[in-house]
């Protein structure tokens, strides 16, 4: 399709789709009755009475009506399958055409972004969810959770580990009639619209934004962090304010005894939690930063003990290196030795990339 066809073509369904208010409410009406007079088209209506006429013969123009000029005059409901044939093609020849005058643009490479659309948002929350290689925390409206479903469901059957928080729960489908099993590790329900919404990916790709940015709010907005070390505030944030005050269960798996080694993991809180099922010598390789000094470092060793506190707000494990004892503590560590960005477990050896 040459460039002027193509232009020819959007102009055409676009036109074809821009109905107004008055011709939406005539042809909604027509279509439930069959066939209407202008009088009765403006009683069954709020059109007035003096652009009844104007309207109706707009949408037969359009073709999605017959209009009969007899005494009065009918305006007779045509199939819609009929009426749309045209548009039906028209609309599958333009998005082939488009699709082939796209060109991808380069990911962005900004660390911090601002978005203020609703669509852009959702569409970052789809792309944080689907990059997720192995670790996945998600805080969701009952509607995105039905929007997002599918992409959480392929998400665990890859293997990735998914902390999910639902709000408000008074809203969120029961665990009676959904099954959070098949797209969650764990899942629970929190109080308030005030809760945001929020994904995180393997602890660095993630997307923060209000409950109102996601139903259209004028006030909208929503923040991406790709790989900034800024990113880890959101995990941080989730772990620390979200998960600890989400207090309805809505799906907790079983013991995992079956975790199968190596894994890693962006969260400590699921690390030690996992190191606590399981039997026998375990090492750790911990990509992260020193507490005191900020700089980077790798510590690699078997894991002598784990301190997990039972609200979930305190996680350590300790490894023992060549050098010594290492405490490991999560994001924003004090008390710990390293600050843990990434952690690998495996069995008989510290993982090596």
């Amino acid at each position: 399709m040459s460039d002027e066809d193509l232009r020819e073509t959007v102009e055409r369904v676009g036109a074809g789709f821009d109905l107004g208010e008055y011709e939406i409410e005539a042809y909604l009406a027509v279509l439930r009755h069959g066939e209407l007079t202008a009088s009765e088209i403006a009683d069954r209506t709020e059109i007035p009475q003096p652009r009844v006429y104007d309207t109706v013969r707009s949408l037969g123009d359009r073709g999605l009506v017959e209009l009969r000029e007899s005494r009065p005059m009918k305006v007779v409901a045509i199939d819609p399958e009929e009426a749309f044939a045209d548009l039906q093609t028209s609309f599958a020849e333009m998005v082939a055409s488009l699709e082939e005058a796209y060109t991808t643009p380069a990911r962005e490479t900004e660390a911090v972004s601002l978005v203020k659309s609703r669509s852009t948002i959702l569409r970052y929350f789809g792309d944080v969810i689907d990059s997720a290689e192995f670790e996945l925390v998600c805080s969701l409206t009952p509607g995105l959770l039905e929007r997002f479903a599918d992409d959480l469901e392929a998400a665990s059957e890859r293997g990735v580990s998914i902390d999910l928080v639902v709000a408000p729960v008074r809203n969120a489908p029961g665990p009676e009639s959904f099954d959070y099993d098949e797209l969650a590790t764990t899942a629970r329900g929190r109080r308030g619209v005030t809760t945001p919404v929020l994904a995180v990916a393997d602890g660095q790709y993630s997307v923060y934004a209000t409950q109102g940015a996601v139903r259209d709010d004028p006030e909208k907005y929503g923040v991406i962090f790709n790989r900034s070390a800024l990113g880890f505030l959101v995990s941080g944030f989730f772990g620390t304010v979200i998960w600890s005050t989400a207090n309805e269960t809505l799906h907790e798996s079983e013991t995992t005894v079956d975790v199968e080694l190596p894994r890693t993991y962006a969260s400590i809180r699921r690390c030690v939690k996992d190191l606590q099922t399981l039997d026998g010598d375990v090492y750790a390789t911990v990509h992260g930063r020193d507490v005191l000094s900020g700089d980077a470092r790798t510590d690699r060793g078997r894991v002598v003990e784990t301190k997990f506190e039972e609200t979930e707000e305190v996680a350590t494990l300790v490894l023992e290196t060549d050098a010594g004892r290492v405490d490991v503590g999560g994001r924003v560590a004090a008390y710990e030795d390293v600050e843990a960005h990434e952690i690998t477990l495996a069995r008989e050896h510290p993982p090596r990339e």
